[in-house]
């Protein structure tokens, strides 16, 4: 199906969620501060962005519309095309493995692709029939899991010993039980891992879960009321999870229990330069978020760009 056709309906699940009104946004960076560091680093127009990584001072972001993967120097600002974009190809969440590998989510293509991180070459395509969005991805020891935001499960890519890549019959899904229900709209989002638990996201409901990725029972994770409607990607950096908070241009800053089952606020990051962000990466001692803009009908001359936000609230 072309991504021309299935954005549309995806801006329209995720602008159909419940309003929320709106955090008055304001600059994060301290008064007085200087940083070396671009505030804003530029993507080709009309590029429709919406996952980003990042290895040393390189970022990676990923087109939605087309499957490009576009390279940035977080230093300069200066950036390339890692992988072309191709009719018909969509790139949501990435993540870089241990062994040089760029995983990517492929949205509605229903597809997880990975590329050699130094080259941009198509490593292996894993396909997944019964998907109907795949989101965002992350990693463990064993396996790459991905979000399904239609249907409720994962989509796993097993590895094997070093790594290496298995063959794209192993592809699977994980059915996703106990806590979490799903619901109309965009359900499990972001996700990351932390000493072999899968932390995710609900955009819908604004719920955070810790999943089993043995058997796909996922616990609520209390925030002591603290909701995270909205809730993109996320960023984990020991046991402080960044939630992107993509309508309401807010990153929520919490601090998760040693146990994974309480997370508190410490705080909310926004800035006048975020539009619609969408996830996040953290990259010499900085948080860059990606502006997808999905309240901006696209056009080949839409602006896109990364902002840099400060680690602290």
């Amino acid at each position: 199906m072309s991504r021309h056709r299935v954005l549309p309906t995806v801006i329209g699940a995720l602008l159909a969620l419940t309003m929320i009104a709106p955090v008055a946004a304001h600059d994060a960076r301290p008064a007085g501060a200087t940083d070396h560091f671009p505030a804003r680093i530029d993507l080709p127009d009309g590029f429709q962005p919406e996952g980003i990584e990042s290895q040393g001072g390189r970022l990676y972001a990923g087109s939605l519309a087309t499957g490009a993967i576009w390279q940035a120097d977080s230093r300069t600002g200066a950036g390339r095309y890692l992988v072309a974009g191709a009719t018909g190809g969509s790139a949501a969440g990435l993540h870089i493995d241990a062994w040089g590998r760029l995983w990517v989510a492929g949205a509605a293509s229903q597809t997880i692709k990975v590329y050699a991180l130094r080259t941009g070459r198509l490593l292996q395509t894993y396909t997944f029939p019964t998907t109907g969005f795949i989101n965002d991805l992350t990693i463990t020891r064993q396996a790459i899991y991905a979000t399904d935001s239609v249907n409720q499960q994962l989509a796993v890519v097993p590895l094997g010993r070093g790594g290496r890549l298995p063959a794209t019959t192993a592809a699977h899904t994980l059915a996703l039980t106990g806590d979490i229900v799903y619901g109309a709209g965009f359900n499990a989002n972001g996700i990351v891992a932390r000493t072999g638990t899968l932390i995710l996201v609900q955009s819908n409901t604004g719920q955070l879960f810790r999943v089993d990725p043995r058997t796909g029972v996922a616990r609520t994770i209390d925030t002591g009321g603290y909701n995270v409607s909205f809730g993109d990607g996320l960023v984990l950096r020991g046991r402080i999870l960044y939630v992107i908070r993509n309508q309401l241009a807010i990153v929520a800053v919490l601090r998760l229990s040693a146990d994974l089952s309480h997370a508190g606020l410490v705080g909310e990051i926004t800035s006048m330069g975020l539009a619609f962000p969408t996830t996040g990466t953290i990259a010499l001692g900085r948080l860059w978020v990606v502006n997808a803009r999905f309240d901006v009908t696209p056009t080949p001359d839409t602006e896109y760009w990364i902002s840099r936000l400060p680690l602290a609230p």
